[in-house]
This record gives structure tokens, C-alpha cells and sequence, in this order.
């Protein structure tokens, strides 16, 4: 009988609880700070831009968090999600890795996102909330919000990314298609926006900036909220149905991993798909390397600094420790428009400096090759953002090639390229570029930072 290539698990066992890491970390991770008093900062703190629920879930110990019937019932629509092995992919490297990938292109809107989308907006609706504001890259944060605020009669107002605006238009389509109203950032809506196009009309945008546009808007309307797609706590919480799925089914394939793969912007992907990984190393039970994998025209890992700074451009939100490039830098351009963040999520650079797991930084012309590969091989487009961590997988795999090592490798898949596919044109006619970042635009940016 022929060895599987995928597991599905039964709809039965989608997880009923999220996994919070930070109950068994070896050192508590460093507190967000009032922006005025520097003071750890307090629920009533918070409250004008989340609902209660979610407040508690940030600064919660408890190992599970149970997920929400109401949750479970949208999540049904899509989850679980299959876990395939790569054979095709593997043979045409001439390894003798085992390679695993974690599929989760097939939510509603194409990407990991929903995982965390849909409580969010359970929980704002059930707090009476009638607005959602969020900033997105590519598109796939603001399209699973927009679908998630749909299920639950939440109006939806998106700030995307100036370059992403433009370069996935489809993505943006997407957002007005789940009922969601979509502002090319910076805008001339918000006083952060007009601040920073009265200094650059062109600016390409980033993510810092988009965040300060949609927490003004939060800010200023007792009926609105703000919701966030990677960084906080409780975001990557959510998204450990994908890592707790993972390694149920990775068990069922007889296997343990040796290599595990995510890329990072913010780090929800990456730390939904390890987090549970990571608990099962902590006790003993497993000893895989996990590595993170970013672009070179954002290395917040690799090249940025370990800081308390401020999560937007504008200076509104608190003060997050964090690995970071500095607030004020603004990425190139890059197609990758979910990895062009100048922070990373505090947990997550918490756990890097503890040296739980490894970083490295590609460009993406080699991310690229990377996805083309693997589409022609296991033939489904990789977006952007994982192209990143496919490139590592691969690389990981022909370093077994050559070694004989018989590694078991695991990644995730956490989106599809249907709406990226002028970033593919733009790859096959030769027109793509990798940027090299100058270390003195790190220095600038950094030369910013707040004095804590």
C-alpha cells in the first residue's frame, strides 16, 4: 500500500483550546510601557483599542485559552487543515529529506490570517463594538478581517499599504467584495497620513504608518476598535490551532521533526505553526532546530536592535521590547508586502534572545526561484511571504543532499499567490531586484528610538 502524502484530521478535532506559550517560558517576557509614564502598562490603558477579552488574552498566564463556540463555528468552514508531504518537491531536489508542509491557503480568504481574524471580531461584536480598523501589507490581514467582521455584522475600515495598494489590487478587491472600506496609505484621512505625505508625497507606505492612520481613527470613536494581525500576544496565540493541528498529524505520519521553517514579518505565522513545537521541545519530548526566516530588506532579526520602541510610525501606541529597525524606517518596496514591518512580535524577540531558535534573511529573487519550484512541482503558488521559508526549506534539503542526512523538514504554507501573480510576471520577465540595505538607513532610523 503507497505511503500517504497528506493527513486530514476529522473535523472533530479542529483544537478547542489556543496554546499560550508564555506559561512555559524560562523567563517572563519584558512588559509594554505607557508611552508617557514608562510604567508597565494597565488594562484601562488598552481599553480604548481592544475589547476586554482580548486585553485579558495579552497579558494571560494560563497555558490554554478555550476557543469560543461561536469561533469554532466559522472556523468549521476551513479547519482542519491538511498537512501534505512534498514528494514532488523532494525528488527534484535529490534529497533524501522528508519534507513537510502545513496548508493553510485554503481559509476563506487564502492565508493563516482568519485564525485570529475571527475571535477578534467575536469578541469586539460581543463587546457592542460597531467599527474595526486595522492596517494591512499585502492584503491578506485586511481580507481576513473584512471576511471575519462579515460573520459577525462588524463594519470593517482597512489601511493597506501604499506599495501593496498598488501592486495587488486583487487583494484589495477581495476587501470591498467581504464589505470593507479600503484607504491607500498614508491617506489623507487621518492627521498621521497627511504628516507624512506632506513630507513624501510619494512614500511607498509601510506598516508603522498604516497602524498610526487606523489607531487614530480607533482612538477617536467610542463605538470603534482596532485590530491587529501579528505582533501582540494574544494574535499569536490564536494562530497555534495551526502548530497544534501539526503535530497531531505529523505523529499520525510517524515522523518528528529535525528542521522547522516559518518566515517572520510580525511573527504570527511562525509562532502559530512552532509554538506548540516549542512545547513539546521544552519537555523533552522532541529536539528539532527551528529557524525564522526574513526578508533582507526588512532583517528586524538579524540586523535590527533589541529595544523597547513604538509599534506604528506616528508614536501612538505603547512601547513594545522588541527586535527592531526603529519606527521611522520604511522598507523598500518588496512584493513580500506581509514581511515590511520594522518590528517583531516582543514574544517572539523575547525567545530569540533566549536563544530558542535561529534567524537568517534572503532576498527575494532567490524567494522567488523558491516559489516557482515549488509551484511547479507540488503546483500550488506560494505568496509571497513563505516563499521565504520554502527557500530555506530548500536550501535545508540540498544541504541534506550533500550531507546524507535523512532530515524530517516542516514548514507552513500560509498563503496562496492567486493575487500575486503581476509580483510572478515581474520575477519570469527578469525585472525583479533584491535590495541591499545600507546599515546607516538602520543607523537613522534607530537614532529614534525612544529613551527608555
Amino acid at each position: 500500500m503507497a505511503e500517504p502524502t497528506r493527513i486530514l484530521l476529522d473535523e472533530s478535532r479542529i483544537p478547542r483550546n489556543w496554546y499560550n506559550i508564555v506559561a512555559d517560558l524560562p523567563e517572563p517576557p519584558p512588559p509594554p510601557l505607557h508611552p508617557g509614564t514608562l510604567q508597565p502598562l494597565g488594562p484601562d490603558d488598552l481599553a480604548p483599542l481592544f475589547p476586554m477579552e482580548l486585553i485579558a488574552q495579552e497579558v494571560s498566564q494560563d497555558r490554554f485559552i478555550q476557543i469560543p463556540e461561536s469561533v469554532l463555528d466559522v472556523y468549521r468552514l476551513w479547519r482542519p487543515t491538511p498537512l501534505i508531504r512534498a514528494r514532488r518537491l523532494e525528488k527534484s531536489l535529490g534529497t533524501p529529506a522528508r519534507i513537510y508542509y502545513k496548508y493553510e491557503g485554503g481559509s476563506p480568504s487564502g492565508s493563516h490570517k482568519p485564525n485570529t481574524a475571527v475571535p477578534q471580531a467575536c469578541y469586539n461584536a460581543q463587546q457592542g463594538v460597531r467599527r474595526l480598523t486595522t492596517e494591512t501589507g499585502a492584503g491578506q490581514w485586511g481580507s481576513a478581517l473584512a471576511f471575519a467582521a462579515a460573520q459577525y455584522g462588524v463594519e470593517c475600515e482597512i489601511w493597506m499599504v501604499r506599495a501593496s495598494y498598488d501592486q495587488k489590487p486583487y487583494r484589495r478587491s477581495l476587501m470591498g467584495v467581504y464589505g470593507a472600506k479600503v484607504h491607500a496609505s498614508p491617506s489623507p484621512v487621518t492627521s498621521a497620513g497627511r504628516k507624512i505625505l506632506a513630507e513624501s508625497p510619494d512614500s511607498p507606505g509601510s506598516l508603522g504608518i498604516a497602524i498610526s492612520e487606523a489607531v487614530e481613527i480607533a482612538g477617536q470613536h467610542d463605538d470603534t476598535r482596532y485590530a491587529l494581525g501579528s505582533v501582540l500576544n494574544h494574535v499569536l496565540t490564536h494562530q497555534t490551532v495551526i502548530g497544534e493541528e501539526a503535530v497531531e498529524q505529523l505523529a499520525a505520519f510517524g515522523e518528528t521533526p529535525d528542521v522547522i521553517v516559518g518566515c517572520t514579518g510580525g511573527g504570527s505565522n511562525f509562532a502559530g505553526l512552532t509554538f506548540p513545537f516549542f512545547r513539546e521541545k521544552l519537555a523533552g519530548r522532541m529536539n528539532p532546530t527551528i529557524r525564522a526566516v526574513e526578508p533582507q530588506a526588512c532583517p528586524t532579526f538579524t540586523r535590527g536592535t533589541y529595544a523597547y520602541d513604538f509599534g506604528d510610525t506616528a508614536g501612538f501606541t505603547p512601547l513594545l521590547k522588541m527586535h527592531t529597525l526603529g519606527h521611522d524606517f520604511v522598507p523598500d518596496p518588496i512584493h513580500a508586502g506581509g514581511l515590511r514591518y520594522h518590528g517583531m512580535a516582543p514574544l517572539l524577540s523575547h525567545m530569540y534572545e533566549l536563544g530558542m531558535f535561529e534567524a537568517t534573511a534572503l532576498g527575494q529573487k532567490e524567494c522567488f526561484e523558491a516559489g516557482l519550484r515549488f509551484a511547479r512541482t507540488e503546483g500550488i503558488v506560494p505568496a509571497p511571504e513563505p516563499t521565504h521559508a520554502l527557500a530555506e526549506t530548500i536550501a535545508e534539503a540540498v544541504r541534506c543532499r550533500e550531507s546524507g542526512e535523512a532530515k524530517v523538514i516542516l514548514t507552513a504554507l500560509c498563503g496562496h499567490g492567486h493575487f500575486d501573480l503581476a509580483a510572478y510576471d515581474r520575477y519570469l520577465a527578469g525585472e525583479m531586484e533584491d535590495f541591499a540595505l545600507p546599515q546607516e538607513r538602520i543607523d537613522r532610523a534607530l537614532a529614534t528610538l525612544p529613551g527608555v
